[in-house]
């Protein structure tokens, strides 16, 4: 009897992959940022900042960040950004990534209000900031592969599809 509930989650867990599997190959969206590794599959709802004020601002004064929620700054030619923690209440994950749509560095748990410049190096074109230790507790790591219309669908790694 013990068995029942345990096979049923199981199997609902088997159903909720698949349907979820169907969503994968939905057309990207701006507000969405999808990324794959070894450790599966992730999608973050985003904000983007793809301008010099929006960049400026980022998530400063922010006092909460969901977990599948995110902030996906852009930039318009690849290049080395820096990033602070000035103003900023809570910690956060910083995810850099590669014009091809390849995680360059993961920067984790960035300290609340601190002004070391926080840097994923040269060749980065977008910069994923989530809530401090998703990076960690979902096992993104350099390598991984993001999918974003920001990522050119003839450079990509895992390209958008067309629509």
């Amino acid at each position: 009897m013990k068995m029942r509930p345990v096979l049923s989650l199981v199997l609902s867990v088997a159903l909720l992959s698949v349907t979820a599997g169907s969503a994968w190959a939905q057309a990207c969206r701006e507000d969405q940022v999808d990324i794959r590794g070894d450790f599966g599959s992730a999608r973050f709802t985003v904000e983007i900042a793809d301008d010099v004020e929006e960049r400026a601002e980022g998530l400063m004064f922010r006092e909460s960040l969901a977990a599948s929620r995110g902030m996906l700054f852009i930039y318009e030619s690849v290049g080395a950004p820096s990033f602070w923690m000035k103003n900023t209440l809570i910690p956060l994950d910083m995810v850099f990534i590669g014009p091809d749509g390849v995680v360059r560095h993961v920067h984790d748990r960035a300290e609340p209000g601190d002004l070391s410049g926080i840097s994923g190096g040269p060749g980065v074109l977008a910069v994923l900031e989530i809530r401090g230790g998703m990076a960690d507790a979902i096992g993104i790591e350099v390598g991984d592969e993001v999918r974003h219309p920001a990522f050119a669908r003839d450079t990509a790694v895992w390209p958008c599809a067309a629509q």
